[in-house]
This record gives structure tokens, sequence and C-alpha cells, in this order.
């Protein structure tokens, strides 16, 4: 759980991650962009694509990568591969070395947000459909208020916006409801349940990342994140015993060309298109990524891995993101 928009509506800098997905972005939005750096259409639109529909495509790529990779391990390489790519970049750019405090607020915001976030995702993709799992990890934005709201000089959020909340919750109610309600099949509670735990992880890890010591460049903060978060996702792999599910013969090509995609396109592409946006345009304009990410999802289940897609999941669908469009754009309207 890529994975955000939801650390950008909640405070003053962007965020470093994103919860099933990608990993962080930098930028300082909202100043204004130079004439002669004002991005063509054209531009825009590719940078808009990527994270609409990469991001969005990446939870079936989860699901098709631990069709035969064990899910911690999966992600431990996903995110060892793409931050350490990142990390020799950010390098070559004449980025500093990061000092031993700037590692322990990494590994601290890696682990809540790669360990407990993405980490909960790829498990629970197990007993979840990928675009129920979008849907679920949609509602990030409802537990940051609250995360945001009861830390230390928190800020109160408005009425509208726990109104937003309790929508949102009721929507996930909706999902993992009695099995006759709205006469189709429940979500798997354990799933849902464990989703949610990734969703709190997540928020929290948000709100830490963005009071914890970083290094001045973005692209060492969000690879030395990738890097932590994949080294304690490599441990938890290891301790839950799942090297012993692993065995070259059955590792099919569907599953490394999953995880390669999850690598080049989710990691790198994504979010080198995210930090671009996050220079050009306002929060609001990116922040509709949580919007579509769960459509694509769904719909690509649907198509793709024969996922039903019934009436509970779409009314259940409506409400939740409802609930995050409220709480977003009350948000930057308050920004």
């Amino acid at each position: 759980m890529t994975q955000r928009v939801e650390t950008d509506v909640l405070r003053d800098r962007p965020s470093e991650a994103d919860p099933g997905r990608d990993g962080a972005h930098a930028g300082q939005p909202g100043e204004p962009v130079p004439a002669a750096a004002a991005p063509t259409a054209a531009r825009m639109a590719l940078a808009f694509g990527s994270i609409y529909f990469i991001w969005g495509s990446t939870y079936l790529a989860i699901r098709v990568a631990i069709e035969t990779l064990p899910p911690f391990l999966m992600a431990a390489a996903r995110f060892l591969i793409a931050g350490g790519l990142l990390y020799v970049w950010a390098r070559r750019g004449a980025a500093a070395r990061p000092s031993p405090a700037e590692w322990r607020a990494a590994t601290i915001a890696g682990g809540l947000m790669l360990l407990g976030g993405n980490g909960g995702v790829v498990w629970a993709e197990q007993r979840v459909a990928s675009g129920v799992t979008a849907l679920l990890v949609a509602s990030v934005p409802l537990w940051m208020v609250l995360v945001d709201w009861l830390r230390p000089s928190g800020r109160r959020p408005t009425a509208s916006t726990m109104l937003g909340v309790l929508a949102g919750l009721g929507g996930v109610v909706l999902l993992v409801g009695p099995g006759e309600l709205a006469g189709a099949r429940r979500v798997d509670p354990l799933g849902a349940g464990v989703l949610m735990f990734a969703s709190l992880c997540w928020s929290i890890g948000s709100v830490y990342a963005r009071h914890g010591q970083r290094p001045g460049s973005a692209a060492m903060t969000t690879a030395m994140q990738m890097l932590a978060g994949g080294a304690l996702l490599l441990i938890a792999g290891t301790v839950a015993g799942q090297w012993s599910a692993v065995h070259a013969a059955t590792v099919s090509l569907r599953s490394l060309g999953a995880l390669a995609y999850l690598i080049v396109l989710g990691s790198l592409v994504g979010y080198s298109a995210y930090v671009w946006l996050l220079g050009v345009t306002t929060p609001a304009r990116v922040a509709t990524y949580a919007y579509v990410n769960p459509v694509v999802a769904m719909v690509l289940g649907w198509l793709m891995a024969n996922e039903p897609l019934t009436a509970r999941t779409l009314l259940a669908a409506g409400v939740i993101l409802s609930a995050v469009v409220l709480i977003v754009t009350r948000r930057e309207g308050a920004r």
C-alpha cells in the first residue's frame, strides 16, 4: 500500500512514499511555474496517464506477481532493486551521503509505509481481489485525517471532514458486512482487516516522515526508504519461512514479468511522473489519482482476472470515493 496525495492534503510539504505502490515524491507544489518552464499539454497528459493507469494497474500486477512468488519476498525484491537503482542515480547526481540520523528516520518511515503498508497489501491480495484492495487502500485519507488529529499539536478536522471520515468508514463496513447485505458475498474479513491495518501503518508513517530528519535530495529520501523498507520486508519474509516456497522451477514468467513491471513502471516511471507533476501543477489536480486508481484496478481485475464486479462493490466504491473527494477537496480548500 503505492500507493501520495494522502500526505499532500494533510501537510504543507509533500510526502515521501505510497502504500501499495511506488515510492516518494518531492517538490514544492503551488509554487508558480516560470513561463519558460511551462509544461506542454502532451507532457502533462503523459504524466497524468502514468499516475492514473500505471499506479491503478499495480494492484493487478501484485496479484500476478504473488501467484508464484512469496508476497513479502516479492515486495522486498521490488523495493531493494528500485531503491538501489534510485540510490545510485541520486549519488551520481551529487546527492550527499546520508547521515546515521537520516538513515534512522528513513528506516522508521520505510518500516511503517513499506513493511506495514505495502507488506499488508501484498499479503492481503492472497485473500482479497485486486480491485477491492485498491478500493480499501483508497480510504487512507480517512485514516490520515485521524492520525494527523491525534498526534501532538495535531489539527482538528472540520465538521465536513469528519462527515467524510464517517462516510468512508461506512463504505468499508458495507464491503465487509453480512454476506446477504446488498445481495452479494462480502469481502474476506481477515484480508480487509489486514488492509485497514496496512492503511493505518501507511498513515502513521506518512505523518512521521514529514517530521523526521531527511536529506535535501527527494530522490535520496525515497531511495533510502525503499532500501530500508525492502530490507525489513526481506527479514519478515525470512522469519515467515517464505524462502521454502521459492523454487526456480515453479516461478512463472508471468510473476517475473509482473515484478519487473512493478519495479520499472510502478516504482520508477510512476514515481518520476508524480515528482514532476508536484512541481508544475497544484496538489488538488495531482490528488485526482486517488479517485481514478481504484476504478482502473477494479476494471482491470474484472477484465483480466475474472474478479467479480458486484452491485455491493460498486455501491461501496461510490461511498468511499465520495468520502475521499470530500476530505481531499475540503483540506485543499483550507490550505
